[in-house]
């Protein structure tokens, strides 16, 4: 069974669903499908842009009572970017549905208007990370007792992010009849461990293995600890990708390994844990929007992360679990294109690769490093640059204002600006590096809407 039509789905989602462009399930949703919309619990191990969220999203949506204005299902995700992606795409599939009402909770932002969205009536659907999930069911604003349906996302991430008690304190406020979908992109014990206390008899589903990634091209590299640095300039200077993410396992060899690449001349930028919730935001908008050319993350902090053609995966470490291995590589060479993934190894990481190789039932691609490049920043700058605003939906700013305004007073053609991305009190564009300067002084000296705001470029 490979086709929508074919499930027991209301025809209001199967109208969404078409006017989504979604005709055929992908793999996880043809294994789990059947058995979420039969009521049975179900933990699946899935990596990020495999079509998760459409099939716990219409599981959510299939078993929902409009007519009843009570929470009926729960979706905890890791962090609030997580939890934002996953709202909009129940929107979407909820288009066509009335008089449903979904509410994101997370952190990192204001608590008052969530408070007061709670007030006036509850939602069919809570979106929310486990903090501020927790926090408002002990100021009794948020009701779980008529919950139907509760989803872990990236079940995995919420563990290592240290939620395991918050997660168990939402679920003691959730009826014991509940269904319960578990999301993961990889099974360690711990998720095992969670899953035989919270479930009942699930169906297991797997689609993330190594060999399930044939457009990506994977090459490893020995390379002795000291010359490890020089070995990653090396790779990106001679592949040239577009876009990179480059995966460290701990937070101090993020930082850095992206302060050695900047020193070196190119565009790249820190994700780790310990950052402000505003600073990631304008780190994954400028890595999205191509002002960053290399993103350095750890695997924690870039669960979730979905950047739409990513053109290469680099390892700076191998992981300790073959799983974590897989998920890293499955970012690229998505939608039909040809990934590549490189993995730099020392000799005391041999037990490592063995292991991906043992997974992958075959031997893998070892090479030799290309020969150096001379340095130099025009080989490594990203194409564009981002300018900030400091205005954003609170202002009623869209971002076809900001398009206007670039192509208007501005000068700039439609094809010199990039993604545009608006926030409630701020909004990023991106335009076109050579350009980006004239364009700031123009937006200062103009307006937005017939409004001032402040303009400034952010980062190099």
């Amino acid at each position: 069974m490979t086709d929508f039509a074919q499930l027991p789905l209301s025809p209001a989602l199967l109208q969404s669903l078409a006017a989504m462009g979604y005709a055929r399930m992908t793999p996880v949703q043809a294994a789990s499908l059947p058995p979420i919309l039969a009521g049975q619990d179900v933990i699946a191990q899935a990596r990020t842009g495999s079509g998760k969220t459409a099939a716990f999203g219409l599981g959510l949506l299939a078993r929902l009572d409009a007519s009843q204005n009570r929470v009926q299902g729960l979706v905890l995700c890791p962090t609030r970017e997580l939890a934002d992606q996953v709202s909009k795409e129940i929107r979407r599939m909820a288009s066509a549905t009335p008089n449903i009402k979904l509410l994101t909770l997370s952190g990192g932002i204001a608590l008052g208007p969530q408070l007061a969205s709670l007030a006036a009536h509850d939602p069919h659907l809570v979106v929310g990370t486990p903090g501020r999930v927790q926090e408002l069911l002990r100021k009794r604003s948020l009701h779980l007792s008529a919950l139907r349906m509760l989803v872990l996302d990236e079940a995995d991430r919420m563990l290592d992010m240290g939620f395991s008690e918050a997660i168990t304190e939402i679920i003691g406020k959730t009826p014991a009849l509940r269904q319960t979908l578990l999301f993961s992109a990889t099974w360690p014990q711990a998720m095992r461990e969670i899953s035989a206390s919270i479930q009942r008899d699930p169906v297991s589903v797997t689609v993330d293995s190594v060999n399930a990634l044939p457009d990506i091209e994977q090459r490893f590299f020995e390379v002795e600890p000291a010359r490890k640095m020089d070995a990653l300039a090396q790779l990106l200077r001679s592949e040239q990708p577009e876009s990179a993410l480059v995966f460290c396992n701990t937070r101090r060899d993020t930082r850095e390994v992206a302060e050695e690449l900047d020193r070196r001349g190119f565009s790249a930028l820190a994700l780790h844990g310990e950052m402000e919730q505003r600073d990631r935001d304008e780190v994954l908008v400028r890595f999205a929007n191509r002002s960053c050319a290399v993103l350095v993350a750890t695997d924690v902090a870039a669960r979730g992360l979905d950047v739409h053609g990513l053109a290469a995966v680099i390892s700076w470490e191998l992981p300790s679990d073959a799983d974590v291995h897989v998920h890293r590589i499955g970012r690229t060479g998505r939608a039909g294109a040809k990934g590549l993934a490189l993995s730099l190894c020392t000799p005391r990481e041999r037990a490592r690769a063995s292991a991906i190789e043992a997974q992958a039932g075959s031997a893998l691609a070892w090479h030799t490093l290309p020969p150096a490049r001379g340095a130099g920043k025009q080989l490594a700058l990203a194409p564009m640059a981002t300018v900030c605003i400091d205005g954003g939906r609170k202002d009623k700013m869209r971002p076809g204002d900001i398009l206007g305004a670039l192509t208007g007073d501005a000068g700039l053609r439609a094809e010199d600006v990039g993604k545009i991305d608006v926030f409630a009190t701020r909004a990023y564009v991106a335009i076109r590096r050579a350009l980006v300067d004239a364009a700031v002084a123009r937006l200062r000296a103009g307006t937005i809407k017939g409004r001032r705001y402040r303009v400034r470029r952010i980062g190099g």
